[in-house]
C-alpha cells in the first residue's frame, strides 16, 4: 500500500479510502466486517462514511456497523484513520440538520457513540451551510478539537471560495482549519480542476475524489452491458445516453492498452496533483481486492494525454474561460 499525508497534516493515509456508504443498504454487516478486515490486511487505513448514511432517519446504520467492527478490538480501532460527515437531517426536528454550533455538537456526540470510539479522525462537513457563520462554525470545531473529540476537520462538497472563506476565517482564529476536501471528480467530470483544486492546493488541503469510477460509467460498463451484467439507471442512464461516443472511446484504448477500465481511472486520479486518494466503494470482498490493482498502475504521458483528449479537462480558472 502506498500512503501520503492528508493535506498539509501530519497525518498519514493509505492512497486509496474504503467508502463504506454500501453498508447496511447493500452490503451486510457480516459482509461488511469482512471487507473492512480485508482492507486492513490490503493496508488500507483511512475508512469514509458520514452520520446519514444508511439511508433511515437519524439511525445511522453504518456508523453502528463501524462501531461494531471497531468493538470486535483487535487493534481495529487504533489502526484506522475515521472519517465521518455532519450536515444531513438526522430527524424532522429543525436543529438536527446543518452546521449550527448546536448541532456540531450533538452530533458529533452522536457519531462518537454509534462508531464506539472517543474520538475522529477527520469530521467533516458533508456540505457548506451558507446560513451559519464561520465563526460560529469554528468555535465549535475548536472546542470539540480542545475536548479530544476530534483531531482534524474536513470539508465536503466546496466550491473553490467556500474553502477560501473557511481558510480565512480559520486563520483569524490562529485555527488550522481544513485540512482536506473531499469533491465529486473523476475523468468524466472535471470541473473541481477550475476552482476547487486550486483553492486546495494554496490552502495546503488534501483532495478526496468521491464516485471516482462516475457511478460505474468509467469501470466498463459498455462490455458489462452487452455481457448482460449491468443495467444503467438513474443519472447515470442520462449521462450514458449523452456520452455514449466517449466512453466507448475510453473503453476501446483501455482494451488497447489491456488495463482495466477500473484501474485506468483510479490510475489517472493518483496521477493528479493534489489528490490524496479517491474513495472505493466495494459492496463484495472482491470488488475490494480487484481496486488494488490500480495501484500497480503507472500511466504514461502519452496515455495522460490520450485521456485528456477524450475527457477534456480544464484549466484553472480564470485562464479557462478568459485569457
Amino acid at each position: 500500500m502506498q500512503y501520503t499525508h492528508l493535506g498539509r497534516s501530519g497525518l498519514s493515509v493509505s492512497r486509496l479510502v474504503l467508502g463504506t456508504m454500501n453498508f447496511g443498504p447493500q452490503t451486510e454487516e457480516a459482509d461488511a466486517h469482512r471487507i473492512m478486515d480485508r482492507a486492513l490486511e490490503h493496508g488500507i487505513n483511512f475508512f469514509d462514511t458520514a452520520n446519514v448514511y444508511g439511508w433511515k432517519q437519524g439511525e445511522g446504520i453504518t456508523e453502528q456497523i463501524i462501531g461494531r467492527w471497531f468493538a470486535q478490538g483487535g487493534g481495529r480501532r487504533e489502526k484506522v484513520v475515521i472519517a465521518t460527515k455532519l450536515f444531513g437531517s438526522m430527524s424532522d426536528w429543525p436543529n438536527d440538520t446543518f452546521l449550527s454550533a448546536r448541532n456540531i455538537r450533538l452530533a458529533c456526540e452522536e457519531s462518537l457513540r454509534r462508531l464506539q470510539t472517543d474520538y475522529l479522525d477527520v469530521y467533516q462537513m458533508h456540505h457548506v451551510d451558507r446560513d451559519t457563520s464561520w465563526d460560529e462554525i469554528w468555535e465549535a470545531m475548536e472546542t470539540l478539537r480542545a475536548q479530544g473529540k476530534i483531531l482534524y476537520v474536513g470539508s465536503s462538497n466546496f466550491a473553490g471560495w467556500h474553502l477560501a472563506a473557511a481558510q480565512e476565517a480559520a486563520r483569524a482564529r490562529h485555527f488550522l482549519g481544513l485540512v482536506s476536501e473531499q469533491s465529486f471528480y473523476n475523468l468524466a467530470n472535471r470541473a473541481i480542476e477550475l476552482e476547487v483544486l486550486p483553492a486546495a492546493q494554496h490552502y495546503g488541503l488534501g483532495v478526496i475524489p468521491w464516485s471516482p469510477l462516475y457511478c460505474g460509467l468509467l469501470g466498463g460498463v459498455l462490455r458489462k452491458e452487452v455481457e448482460g451484467v449491468r443495467r444503467t439507471q438513474g443519472r447515470a442512464k442520462d449521462f450514458l445516453e449523452n456520452h455514449r461516443e466517449q466512453i466507448q472511446a475510453y473503453e476501446d484504448l483501455c482494451e488497447e492498452l489491456s488495463v482495466d477500465p477500473a484501474h485506468m481511472a483510479l490510475a489517472w486520479l493518483l496521477a493528479q496533483d493534489g489528490v490524496t486518494g479517491p474513495i472505493i466503494g466495494p459492496r463484495t470482498i472482491e470488488q475490494l481486492d480487484h481496486t488494488l490493482g490500480a495501484l500497480e498502475l503507472t500511466l504514461e504521458e502519452k496515455t495522460l494525454a490520450r485521456l485528456d483528449e477524450i475527457w477534456p479537462g480544464h484549466k484553472p480558472a480564470p485562464e479557462d474561460y478568459a485569457w
